[in-house]
């Protein structure tokens, strides 16, 4: 019998590779997904050697909407005797710095593209592999940028928003093939820009969570596998925010020390 799969774009390191790491420690399979094939293989190798699990490594460009290119891929996942379990879409284009009366209309949509355009493609072939054992679930990992925005990312926090209801859409139009669509919405998280403290980004008002804390890549990891398990089997077309409680709060306390 083969072990469960899963399939995370995006996975090569930081939160991606964190959530390879927490389905392989429960006995699955890991598919993993880059732009770069040599970086994606380097991190399936390393997932089969310290977790002792079938794991492989697919590349994908995103600069064109490619249904086929996405398609061989699923196929490849077959002709390993796998049909889909968990697909975690964790792959962005972050959009940083558009400001909104300068940005140029194909940068705008290249986020678009990425964000809407990749992940429907993505997620619509591993439903057709979920629907063929009529169970499956498929988590985005979003952001909190989707319900309260950034200054100069409106395609990103746009996008994040339309990737809500999109999840939403799939959970009602797939639920009766067995299928969960969940997101993940993270806030801060300690990446290596913050922890080299890049633009001042350990003081930004995102740190000055009401638990003191941001998240790690751990914390959304955990969340990625509660939603893609059966842990969560009854759990469809809804958001688990993970950011310390910042979308709580009407402002943040900046008046208190970052960390006591």
């Amino acid at each position: 019998m083969m072990n469960k799969s899963v399939f995370v774009t995006g996975a090569t390191q930081g939160t991606g590779y964190a959530i390879c790491e927490r389905f392989a420690k429960e006995g699955y399979s890991v598919f993993i997904g880059s732009r770069m094939l040599e970086n994606s293989e380097r991190a399936a190798r390393k997932i089969s050697e310290t977790y002792d699990v079938f794991s492989k490594g697919y590349a994908y460009q995103t600069d064109t909407l490619n249904e086929a290119e996405v398609k061989a891929i699923f196929d490849d996942i077959r002709a390993n005797g796998y049909l889909l379990d968990t697909l975690v879409l964790n792959a962005a284009n972050l959009g940083i710095g558009q400001v909104s009366l300068e940005v140029d209309i194909s940068a705008f949509m290249q986020v678009y593209q990425v964000n809407i355009g990749w992940n429907f493609l993505m997620a619509r072939q591993a439903a057709l592999q979920m629907k063929e054992k009529r169970k499956g679930s498929i988590v985005f990992i979003g952001s909190n940028s989707a319900v309260r925005v950034t200054e100069n990312r409106c395609a990103y926090c746009s996008s994040k928003s339309g990737i809500i209801a999109m999840s939403k859409s799939f959970a009602v139009d797939w639920g009766k093939y067995g299928i969960r669509s969940n997101c993940v919405l993270p806030g801060m998280i300690k990446t290596e820009r913050w922890e080299n403290n890049v633009n001042n980004a350990k003081y930004c008002l995102p740190n000055y969570t009401p638990i003191y804390d941001i998240a790690s890549f751990e914390d959304v990891a955990n969340a990625a596998y509660y939603l893609g398990s059966d842990q969560s089997r009854n759990t469809t077309g809804t958001e688990l925010v993970v950011d310390g409680g910042m979308l709580a709060q009407l402002t943040p306390n900046i008046g208190r020390p970052l960390w006591e």
